[in-house]
């Protein structure tokens, strides 16, 4: 006798194709791997005393949004039965009806396949954003804040451009895999962090660097990697549009890393910079994710250049408007975004989209010209609300007791990992006398990653006899050499 609890919503599975089903299960499974790619990238942009905790931070946040997801995020974001333009309703709250019966934008799929894997975009956002408070944020506070950044900012967003009767969805607006929902979103509510919550203390005193650049590429890999899941499974079918998505989201990658490095490589000494590249490569991953079942492999080579270099000079906007986004999230998210809306509306192509079956007018190289004002009004809604709805929810937290999200200046020095969490990321080895002479090792965290700080590479080094030093009033004190 079977269980009642395995007993199908819908046991008309005809719909159903195994293929498609496999694929986007793979792609969900891609996605999640960006969160902690997005936890690596950003712990090694900033300082080691607070590298545990960005890590951390990325993960509660996809943790949170899950279960904001299973509770009504699903429903408020793609119900395909609302009939506003607005926002969904509960139909598919706690994930409630929905199991093989196909959802309207995932004919092919259980709508529980589809579920699970918008869940990985919607966890992903918020990760995002935080980078632009880095450094300077409390945990327990931002638990509750995505909770509810995610049910008000994302899930509006998510569903006027994805869901059956969402405004932008029906004006036309194009967006494949998440330009204005995630990018656009997560871009602009970075700068409200880092207007709202202010700098850091020592901004324009000290000179904030990356600590780990081998924690930077790792992200950037496991970014890359999910990314052809991301935009790869945005079809929701395995046919030749998916190969086109994934094959354009690398080509635009590579170029967008390409440009940046070049591009800083004439700016800064004609050096080179694996942070540079790093950097370049998701700018043009970001830009190519509206686009990438809409255009062309050649396209792909203007969305990463433009990407990269547009991207490259938006850095420039903290220094010039004096706010601190930490990361550079608006930057490359934000602008990344934006320029990624703009240029699905002239690179747009009908032939790639009917690559699946589906009808588009496409952009201006299909001599639709008015597509280009869909996805200008699109960005500036969807920047508009982001940065808007993030900041008063910021400032209302700010006046609820406990709730305030900045760090006090005393948890700020000492880093993050220490105030908000009691660890730390790297455990350093040095030599100390020992009663039979020779020496002995010891070793100590906090006080040593603390003193790294920005600049360094930080990792376990274990000084041996070769090991440089310095001697200051007769005891020696060991060089700290990076290293992971």
């Amino acid at each position: 006798m079977s269980s009642p609890l395995l007993k199908r919503y819908d046991d008309d599975t005809s719909h159903i194709d195994t293929g498609d089903t496999a694929w986007i299960l793979v792609s969900a499974a891609l996605v999640f791997i960006m969160s902690p790619g997005i936890g690596y990238f950003y712990s090694g942009m900033a300082r080691s005393k607070n590298a545990v905790s960005l890590v951390f931070l990325c993960m509660i946040a996809m943790s949170v949004v899950s279960v904001q997801w299973m509770i009504w995020g699903y429903s408020l974001a793609l119900s395909d039965t609302a009939t506003n333009p607005f926002i969904g309703n509960l139909t598919y709250g706690l994930l409630l009806n929905v199991g093989d019966k196909a959802h309207a934008n995932a004919p092919t799929i259980p709508g529980a396949v589809y579920a699970i894997f918008q869940c990985m975009f919607a966890a992903l956002t918020p990760a995002l954003a935080l980078g632009g408070a880095a450094e300077r944020i409390r945990i327990l506070p931002t638990i509750i804040f995505c909770f509810v950044w995610t049910t008000i900012v994302y899930d509006p967003i998510a569903y006027w451009s994805w869901a059956p009767n969402g405004w932008m969805y029906k004006m036309g607006s194009l967006d494949y895999a998440g330009g204005t929902p995630v990018h656009i979103n997560s871009g602009f509510a970075a700068l409200a962090f880092a207007i709202v919550l202010g700098k850091r203390h020592g901004y324009g005193q000290e000179k904030f660097e990356p600590h780990n650049y081998l924690n930077i590429i790792l992200g950037t890999a496991l970014l890359w990697f999910g990314w052809f899941g991301f935009n790869g499974g945005s079809g929701v079918a395995s046919n030749g549009r998916a190969g086109v998505a994934f094959a354009v989201t690398h080509i635009a990658a590579c170029m967008g890393g390409l440009a940046w490095s070049l591009v800083a490589y004439f700016r800064n000494g004609k050096k080179f910079s694996s942070f540079h590249f790093c950097s370049g490569a998701v700018a043009g991953l970001v830009a190519i994710t509206p686009a990438s079942g809409y255009v062309a492999p050649w396209a792909a080579l203007v969305f990463g250049a433009v990407a990269g270099v547009a991207c490259h000079f938006a850095v420039d906007f903290k220094e010039k408007f004096r706010f601190d986004d930490a990361l550079d999230v608006f930057a490359v998210h934000g602008v990344g975004g934006l320029v990624g809306n703009l240029l699905t509306g002239i690179f747009a192509s009908k032939g790639v989209a009917a690559l699946n079956g589906s009808e588009i007018d496409g952009g201006w190289i299909d001599h639709h010209w008015k597509q280009f004002g869909y996805q200008l009004a699109s960005s500036c809604a969807g920047a508009g609300w982001a940065f808007f709805v993030s900041a008063l929810i910021l400032v209302i937290f700010n006046y609820i007791p406990g709730l305030h999200l900045r760090i006090d200046e005393e948890g700020e020095i000492s880093g993050t990992d220490m105030t908000e969490m009691g660890e730390h990321g790297y455990r350093y080895a040095t030599k100390e006398p020992s009663l039979h002479g020779g020496s002995t090792h010891s070793v100590s965290g906090l006080e040593e990653g603390n003193r790294v700080g920005a600049g360094v590479g930080a990792g376990f080094t274990d000084h041996d006899s070769s090991s440089k030093s310095t001697v200051a009033n007769g005891n020696e004190k060991p060089a700290i050499s990076a290293g992971v």
